[in-house]
């Protein structure tokens, strides 16, 4: 897909200046946790997930216990087991648009009957359950959401949520997937994991966003459903096996001091937050829905500025050493971009919130 061949990683770090394209905040370094792998031994690891990581992850859910805990490398990892165990050629889908690609992308790779819940700016990217009702099918298989939502920010509230849960359960093929990445991150405190609204539901998360620890590639999912549990557990034994365990006993520490380290990643975010708020408040070039969660967002030129994208993407990179994620990486207009506004520092972010304005500029027709 055009989205490795665009990211950063691939492009190289070196090569840029200002960075608003990243999807999580800043990256952690090992000193910062402390971890001791001395005594570890490199032997393959429970293929569920290292218990005390699981027992960790359902601690912060209610009703929720270890065995309804499966890790996996990553998110990412996570959706593709889910849509590959669930979903066959021909099967029925819903899934929320845009999204992250491998929630559109790995359904339309088995080759699902795909309908997208299209969301639009106009109507603030909000998810509204009769357009759910009126895609899903007595053949549903899947419904597929993410809250809080990449790559606009915004958040389906709780009630929302259970209705969506309502229709699903009023399909008996029917699941319903919540990517959930963001929940620590929702402005006002999070959400209940949406696991623990019906065993019909599965809620995906991971460390790779709201912890900065995507070098270690752990993410998991969460179903009480313990048959289905068990047959994603067989997906994963024949994808990988298990998990790195140099990876999940880094991720148990993590997890341990969770609590203490995200009061100063909020408190970041809420800086980075202010400071993107007032950039847009202050021009009349872009305009965006304000995230209500997260840190990323997802504006657009406003409808009436004549511009050559192309050329602005080409002007911000070159000229300006600056990324942001365009909009065809999430199936939609160049006009629109997602702009990550949690991984840079507070100069960098300032810098790149420049160049924009700049590039911009420089490409009005």
């Amino acid at each position: 897909m055009p989205i490795e061949a665009e990211s950063p990683e691939q492009f190289g770090y070196d090569r840029i200046r200002f960075n608003l394209a990243e999807s999580s905040v800043a990256d952690t370094p090992m000193r910062d946790l402390d971890v001791s792998l001395d005594d570890l031994v490199l032997l393959y690891g429970d293929h569920l997930g290292r218990p005390g990581l699981r027992s960790a992850v359902a601690a912060g859910a209610d009703g929720v216990t270890a065995d309804d805990v499966l890790v996996t490398p990553g998110a990412a990892a996570a959706l593709f087991i889910i849509a590959t165990s669930l979903l066959r050629a021909g099967d029925h889908v819903v899934v929320a648009r845009p999204n992250y690609a491998t929630n559109l992308e790995t359904p339309f790779a088995i080759g699902a009957d795909i309908s997208y819940l299209d969301l639009r700016y106009e109507d603030g990217w909000a998810v509204d359950p009769d357009r759910v009702a009126s895609l899903m099918t007595p053949a549903t298989k899947l419904v597929s959401i993410t809250n809080p939502h990449n790559p606009t920010g915004q958040v389906i509230q709780e009630a929302t949520v259970r209705a969506i849960v309502e229709l699903v359960e009023g399909h008996p093929q029917a699941r319903l997937l919540v990517d959930e990445t963001y929940r620590e991150m929702t402005f006002g405190g999070p959400q209940p994991v949406a696991a623990t609204l019906s065993e019909r539901v599965i809620s995906v998360s991971s460390l790779s966003k709201a912890d900065g620890l995507p070098g270690i590639r752990i993410g998991w999912l969460v179903t009480r459903d313990a048959a289905l549990l068990e047959r994603f557990l067989a997906a994963k034994e024949q994808i990988l096996i298990t998990n790195s365990v140099v990876d999940e006993a880094i991720a148990e520490v993590a997890m341990t001091r969770r609590a203490e380290r995200l009061v100063t990643i909020r408190a970041g975010i809420a800086q980075a937050f202010e400071t993107t708020r007032a950039w847009f408040a202050g021009q009349d070039t872009f305009e965006w829905i304000q995230p209500q969660g997260g840190v990323v967002g997802f504006p657009r030129f406003r409808p009436d500025i004549e511009v050559d994208v192309d050329a602005f993407y080409r002007i911000l990179l070159d000229d300006f050493g600056t990324v942001v994620g365009p909009g065809h990486w999430f199936d939609q207009s160049r006009r629109h971009f997602r702009l990550g506004y949690g991984w840079p520092t507070p100069d960098e972010l300032a810098g790149g919130l420049v160049a924009l304005s700049a590039a911009a500029r420089r490409s009005l027709r």
